[in-house]
């Protein structure tokens, strides 16, 4: 049990707190609770004959996978006991379609498709994950972690006689795609002596040999996916400064770039003829769905929607493709897409309450920062400006805002916010140059972004410049700490901090190792570069903070440990400045619950709407 569990539930307050106030009433249409009341559906493949999909559903506080025809029809549970989690875990079917591997608890389970209980199949490690077939229908691949790596087991769906595949302690492995012959299997390796680093590596299931097919130091290639005569394998690369598509043969030949688009290239998916690969092309946070020529890398746009399209498979003939579709209009659901560009909804997430009010496109926007660096942005703007308006850094860093759905969002926009997302300096999306302009700098340019998005808002003409917020959850919430703390200007009259940090070299060490290494590809190991860290860290320029603040964490967070919101609460209370502080028992990075949910938005609402209306 970590300590981050062991610590109690606690509401308190440095000041005095805020109140509801009887004269703000939700705005029509609206309430709290029906911000909390859509079920999110994510993680979902299509089974070999095209005929049934799966997919992770989070709802009534659980997580499960459900199986549904591709016809329509009524989803039917085949998980039991899932614990609540975000629903982007995928069930993988195997070949024959006859079984359902899935991870459940740190666990690895198979299941009937026809029906039946869920199996553990992985009593041979204290965790595991990331479950892949073998083209025998019988076979496993799954992910374990030990001797503090992750690494490559085969098992089969009886979970007998596991043996290693890849065993590497120099490094994780991750993302393991057998060849369709099954003899190779193809994976991404990241040497912990470069973080920076993925590679494309395969190695023998009978030999256990590897071949290393890229080897550039400080250079990210994965996701590798076998053509479906394995004569070669397509994955994408940063070497050209953007996420663009690359093929080589498994024997290391014929390495080439294949797409040239100065874009970021994600999720693609062969073709069953092998001529074409479905993926997705982010253009500018919106996430088109398109083909690309596999010979000469050549795209075609099949949707451009204001929106995200994720995870693309082909149904089996080779003319339709299934995605996940969401837009700031509505949640995730599952599509059909044809090759002629034409949408059908297979699955419907959206309630009636929300989509009889009228959402919010956001625009894109961009500004200079204090250094002239463009930063490109989303803003919404409500029918009826209340004159207040947030400004909302993501988490990650190295995330990127985009044309996604979020609820809270346009419950705000509803009440008369102006909303600002800047995708600050460290994003993804823009190009390998602007995702590396943070590293080494935590806190300082990207802080500033921040502050020029707040700058920014000022000069809009409904907005007054005395009541503009920041809220932020993870990094995002980190960017709260910062610019309250780091801004002798005040632009901000409050801020709202979700399980952000304060103190970098405490949180490193209290992290999960997953964290840990993370925090190391941005500022290196804190043994040696323990200044970069302390001027990352917020909690030593408290005494300058002078708008009050809402803190909320879970307790049960190793991502960012709520030893970090205890230290700067604690700091913030000694420096005599006003805070509010609620933490939630068994809720980990992201609040889940229900009642959380519920109580975290009533809380923000009471906070934003005392502090920023007149």
């Amino acid at each position: 049990m970590t300590e981050a569990i062991k610590l109690t539930a606690k509401y308190e307050f440095n000041g005095w707190p805020s109140i509801v106030r009887p004269d703000v009433k939700p705005p029509a249409g609206w309430n709290l609770e029906l911000l909390t009341a859509v079920s999110l559906l994510g993680g979902h493949t299509l089974s070999p004959d095209g005929e049934r999909l799966a997919f992770t559903w989070m709802r009534d506080e659980l997580t499960e996978v459900y199986v549904m025809p591709t016809a329509g029809g009524w989803p039917q549970r085949v998980s039991h006991g899932r614990k609540l989690s975000w629903p982007d875990e995928t069930a993988h079917w195997s070949p024959d379609g006859a079984w359902l591997a899935f991870a459940m608890n740190s666990h690895v389970y198979v299941t009937p498709t026809s029906g039946g209980l869920p199996r553990k199949i992985s009593d041979f490690a204290s965790s595991a994950g990331s479950p892949v077939w073998l083209p025998d229908s019988h076979g496993l691949i799954v992910t374990v972690e030990r001797d503090d790596s992750e690494q490559l087991l085969l098992t089969d769906r009886d979970g007998r006689w596991p043996r290693p595949l890849v065993t590497r302690t120099d490094g994780d492995c991750w993302e393991a795609r057998p060849s369709p012959d099954g003899r190779l299997v193809c994976y991404t390796f990241r040497p912990f002596n470069d973080l920076n680093r993925l590679d494309i590596h395969i190695v023998e299931v009978e030999t256990g040999q590897i071949r290393e097919l890229t080897m550039w130091p400080k250079v990210r290639n994965w996701h590798g996916r076998w053509s479906p005569d394995g004569s070669h394998i397509a994955f994408l690369s940063q070497q050209s400064g953007w996420n663009e598509v690359w093929l080589v043969r498994p024997d290391g030949d014929g390495l080439r770039q294949l797409t040239h688009l100065g874009l970021d290239v994600a999720d693609i998916a062969w073709s069953p003829d092998g001529t074409r690969l479905a993926c997705t092309l982010n253009h500018q946070g919106a996430l088109h769905l398109a083909l690309l020529d596999a010979q000469t890398g050549e795209a075609t746009t099949l949707r451009a929607d204001a929106g995200i399209y994720a995870r693309p498979q082909w149904t089996p003939d080779g003319q339709s493709l299934i995605a996940l579709f969401e837009s700031p209009l509505q949640p995730p659901d599952g599509v059909k897409v044809g090759l002629d560009g034409r949408s059908t909804p297979l699955t419907f997430s959206q309630l009636p309450a929300l989509a009889a009010n009228r959402l919010q496109l956001p625009e894109t926007v961009s500004y200079r920062s204090y250094d002239g660096l463009e930063i490109p942005a989303f803003l919404y703007r409500p029918e009826k400006s209340n004159g207040a308006a947030i400004v909302h850094p993501h988490g990650g860093p190295s995330l990127q805002k985009q044309f996604e759905w979020d609820v809270m969002v346009q419950y705000f926009v509803a009440k008369g916010y102006t909303w600002l997302q800047p995708n600050y300096r460290g994003s993804t999306g823009y190009g390998v140059p602007f995702e590396h302009a943070n590293y080494g700098d935590w806190g300082k340019g990207d802080t500033q972004d921040c502050l020029y998005g707040a700058r920014y808002l000022r000069q809009l003409p409904d907005i007054d410049p005395a009541r503009i917020a920041i809220y932020g959850a993870s990094y995002g919430g980190y960017m709260v700490a910062c610019t309250l703390s780091r801004d002798p200007d005040y632009l901000f009259a409050c801020g709202v901090d979700k399980f952000g940090d304060a103190n970098t070299i405490s949180s490193w060490a209290q992290c999960n190792r997953d964290l840990r290494l993370y925090s190391e590809i941005f500022m290196g190991h804190p043994a040696q570069n323990r200044q970069v860290y302390l001027d990352a860290s917020p909690i030593y320029q408290v005494d300058t903070v002078q708008k009050p603040v809402l803190i909320c964490h879970g307790l049960a967070d190793d991502v960012v440990p709520p030893q970090a919101s205890e230290e700067w609460t604690h700091a913030l209370r000694q420096a005599g400045k006003t805070f509010e502080y609620k933490t939630y028992a068994g809720e980990g990075h992201g609040f889940l619950q229900r009642a959380t949910q519920l109580d975290f938005y009533c809380r923000m609402q009471r906070f934003l709407d005392w502090y920023l209306l007149p």
